[in-house]
C-alpha cells in the first residue's frame, strides 16, 4: 500500500504522487483520509504562485516555507480515521474520527495534540467545511456587529457565505452580501442576507448605497479582490470599520486615502484565524472557538455549499476547475475511498 499526496509543482501544476506510508513514531499517529476540502482563496494563491515570502503561520496549519519553491505539499482540511497510534499514543485514538490541518495526502502521520476530534453528529463529507466554519467564527467575532447595526459582506465564496449565515442571526438592521455571480447572490439570501447585490465598479460603494440608502457600520471584505476593499472603504460610515479577512498574496492593493477616508475614522483591521484578537483572549480559547464552529456546522444549511467530489487522483482537474470556471464551484472535497 502506499500514500497519495497532492503537489504543487509549478505554477498552476498538480501532481498526485505516490509515496510510502508514514510509520508512526512513538508520539504519533496515522490518520487514514476519507476527503479533504480545498480552499479556493488559498490554495489558488499557491496554485498560481502568487505566494508572499517571507510567510509566518501562528496557528496549527504548517506554514510555507520563507523561500516558497515548488513542489510543496498544502492543504488544511483534512477528515478520516486514525488506524494507528505510537507506543507512546493512549488507544483510545483508535478509530477516532479527526480532523487535520494537513496537507491533501491519503495518509497523515501526526501529534494528536494537532487533531480536532468529528463530533458524532457531523458527517465526515461535511467535516472538511470545519476549517471555513472556523475562519467564519473569527471574522463574526473581529466585526462584533451591534445590534441594529448595518453589516456589508464583500464576497461570497464559501467563507463569505458562511459569514453571511453567521450574522445573520445577529439582529442587524441589514446584512448586505456584495458578489458579482447572480448564483452566489442568491445563495447569500437564502442564507439570511436581506440584500445581495453586484459590485459597481465605476462608483466603490454605490450598489451598498443604493439597496439601503446610505452606508453601513461594518465591511467584512472576503472577496479576494484587492479592488474590493476600496470599495468597502467607500460603503462604510462615519467611525465605522472594515474587517479584512482576504489574503491578497502578491497582488497589489491600490487605495485613494485620501478622500472621506481621511475624514471619517474609519478603521482597517486585518483578520486572521491563526489567533484570536486580544480582546477577547481573556474569554475565548481555541478550544471554545472550535466548538462555536462545531456547533455552526451542524446548524447552518451548508451541504448544498459542497458542488463537487472528485478522487484525489483526479485532483489536477479539481484546481483548473477553480481556475477556470469559478462561477460553478463552490466548496471542492477530494475523495480518498
Amino acid at each position: 500500500m502506499s500514500a497519495r499526496t497532492v503537489y504543487f509543482t509549478g505554477d498552476e501544476a498538480v501532481e498526485v504522487k505516490r509515496e510510502s506510508v508514514p510509520e508512526v513514531t512513538p508520539e504519533t499517529v496515522l490518520v487514514e483520509t476519507t476527503y479533504s476540502g480545498i480552499s479556493a482563496g488559498t490554495e489558488g494563491l499557491v496554485y498560481r504562485g502568487d505566494v508572499p515570502t517571507p510567510l509566518q503561520s501562528t496557528g496549527p496549519v504548517k506554514p510555507l516555507a520563507d523561500d516558497f519553491t515548488y513542489p510543496v505539499a498544502y492543504g488544511y482540511a483534512t477528515v478520516g480515521r486514525v488506524v494507528a497510534v505510537g507506543e507512546a499514543i493512549d488507544d483510545d485514538w483508535l478509530d477516532e474520527r479527526v480532523f487535520a490541518y494537513a496537507p491533501h495526502s491519503s495518509h497523515v502521520r501526526v501529534s494528536p495534540t494537532e487533531l480536532v476530534r468529528v463530533p458524532e453528529s457531523v458527517p465526515s463529507e461535511r467535516a472538511p467545511l470545519f476549517a471555513n466554519v472556523e475562519t467564519a467564527v473569527t471574522l463574526a467575532l473581529d466585526a462584533n456587529p451591534a445590534i441594529g447595526e448595518r453589516v456589508a459582506i464583500f464576497g461570497q465564496g464559501v467563507v463569505g457565505v458562511l459569514v453571511t449565515g453567521l450574522l445573520a442571526g445577529s439582529s442587524l438592521t441589514d446584512l448586505v452580501a456584495v458578489e458579482p455571480l447572480s448564483a452566489r447572490r442568491e445563495r447569500a439570501r437564502s442564507m439570511g442576507a436581506t440584500h445581495a447585490v453586484p459590485p459597481d465598479t465605476s462608483d466603490p460603494g454605490r450598489a451598498i448605497r443604493e439597496a439601503i440608502d446610505e452606508r453601513v457600520d461594518c465591511c467584512v471584505e472576503v472577496s479576494g479582490n484587492p479592488n474590493a476593499l476600496e470599495s468597502a472603504i467607500a460603503a462604510t460610515r462615519y467611525d465605522g470599520r472594515v474587517v479584512v479577512g482576504s489574503w491578497y498574496g502578491t497582488k497589489p492593493v491600490d487605495l485613494p486615502l485620501g478622500g472621506r477616508f481621511h475624514r471619517n475614522r474609519i478603521d482597517i483591521e486585518s483578520s486572521q484565524v491563526s489567533t484570536i484578537a486580544p480582546r477577547y483572549r481573556g474569554r475565548w480559547s481555541r478550544d471554545r472557538r472550535r466548538q462555536v464552529a462545531w456547533n455552526r456546522l451542524e446548524s447552518l444549511p451548508v451541504d448544498d455549499l459542497i458542488t463537487h467530489r472528485i478522487p484525489v487522483e483526479e485532483a489536477d482537474r479539481a484546481y483548473e476547475l477553480l481556475a477556470e470556471h469559478p462561477r460553478d464551484v463552490g466548496q471542492v472535497l477530494l475523495v480518498y475511498e
